[in-house]
């Protein structure tokens, strides 16, 4: 698996969550939403400290992370994080 997050969707983060270099952001499985890889489940996002990695990328020195309890969310499916000028907000897309 594969976790890729574009520049205008790390850029939303960083003012959204306040984010700096150094700082951790999790995605997580949550119950409820919509997803095309798990009906009934979506993902949640948190600034958050790693417990057990599954997969990381580090980005202008953020770590995006989803713990390995949640890489069965994916399905082997990789993730790729985009922003949507359309719903001003980042748009997870599963490959």
């Amino acid at each position: 698996m594969n976790m890729k997050i574009n520049e205008d969707a790390l850029n939303w983060y960083k003012e959204e969550l306040d984010l700096e270099s150094g700082d951790q952001v999790r995605f997580f499985v949550r119950y409820g939403g919509c997803s095309s890889v798990q009906k009934g489940f979506s993902l949640g996002v948190s600034k958050d400290e790693p417990q057990n990695i599954g997969i990381s990328t580090e980005i202008e020195g953020i770590t995006f992370f989803i713990e390995e309890s949640d890489m069965w969310y994916f399905d082997n499916h990789d993730l790729s994080v985009t922003y949507s000028d359309q719903s001003e907000e980042p748009v997870f897309d599963y490959q």
